[in-house]
């Protein structure tokens, strides 16, 4: 519909829009969405404000839309352009069984798959801050039933109140992984979101005594709980990459516009991203004054 539009207004005018389409003028506004829980909501402000401080506009709507199933479709779809990933799970829920420990492996395998999604969706390069799914138990809990690993659970796991993720059940690395790896089917289960303030509150009081949290989630050193061990390595290799839409790449300048993302995403360390995360859900700290203040202190904006 818009190259009818600019036929007719002759050639001078074509040389004008098509400087705009690619970053020559005016720079086109960025949809960034992500998953629902604080992490993900982070990483995606921080990815947002290294895009304003770039002459971006950044339409902030689909920050925290939802888990994958949500977040997923709505890239594809062109709803938002833009997605903080964790690689390994990103791969898992497109072709479970793929995901591996190995982080480029994991990118290279989801790129084959989202080339042909949406008109296209570009990986950029992952970070060296990675968050992987964490089962973890209260000590009193680990003590009583003599927990170190996840296999320990197989034989009590009707004794256990199980806190699992909303899409557990649909989610390769998680009801999928647990069964076929651990034998684990466990019928008590109370579907929280991952990795967020409420599973870990829940574990605290009891609510449920296994808990889904992330690796870097600050409850976890906060509360003393026991990090299970995964040893059938089940959970894959979780560095975080932004996954951008081919349809934006192609209006703005390419080498810079990824050059913004890919720096911001080389200073993102695993220590790095806990630290902020226990700035986020322990000290209650803005998550966009938390975005801002890390952004500056690296120096990747002023």
């Amino acid at each position: 519909m818009r190259f009818t539009r600019v036929l007719a207004l002759g050639a001078s005018a074509l040389v004008l829009l098509s400087a705009c389409s690619t970053g020559g003028g005016s720079k086109p506004t960025v949809k960034v969405g992500s998953d629902g829980f604080y992490e993900a909501k982070l990483m995606a402000e921080i990815y947002s404000q290294a895009l304003e401080a770039g002459g971006y506009t950044v339409d902030r709507t689909g920050i925290g839309i939802g888990a994958r199933k949500v977040s997923a479709p709505a890239l594809e779809s062109g709803q938002i352009d833009l997605k903080p990933e964790y690689i390994g799970s990103g791969l898992a829920f497109y072709e479970p069984g793929k995901q591996t420990g190995d982080p480029a492996a994991n990118a290279t395998a989801l790129q084959a798959v989202l080339t042909t999604k949406g008109g296209g969706i570009t990986v950029l390069t992952y970070s060296p801050a990675a968050d992987q799914n964490a089962f973890v138990v209260r000590k009193d809990t680990a003590t009583q039933l003599n927990l170190a690993k996840l296999s320990d659970t197989t034989a009590v796991q009707d004794q256990l109140k199980w806190g699992l993720a909303t899409d557990c059940k649909t989610n390769a690395v998680c009801a999928a992984a647990l069964k076929s790896a651990y034998g684990l089917d466990p019928k008590n289960i109370t579907p929280l979101a991952a990795c967020d303030t409420p599973m870990a509150q829940a574990l605290v009081n009891k609510t449920i005594d296994v808990a889904e949290l992330c690796s870097t989630q600050p409850d976890i050193a906060v509360n003393g709980f026991v990090v299970l061990t995964d040893d059938k390595q089940t959970q894959p290799a979780d560095n975080l990459a932004p996954l951008v839409r081919n349809d934006l790449l192609a209006k703005v300048d390419k080498t810079s516009f990824e050059k913004i993302l890919n720096d911001v995403s080389a200073k993102m360390d695993t220590a790095t991203l806990t630290d902020l995360g226990k700035q986020i859900t322990v000290d209650k700290k803005d998550i966009a004054a938390v975005a801002k203040a890390w952004l500056q202190t690296t120096g990747l904006i002023k």
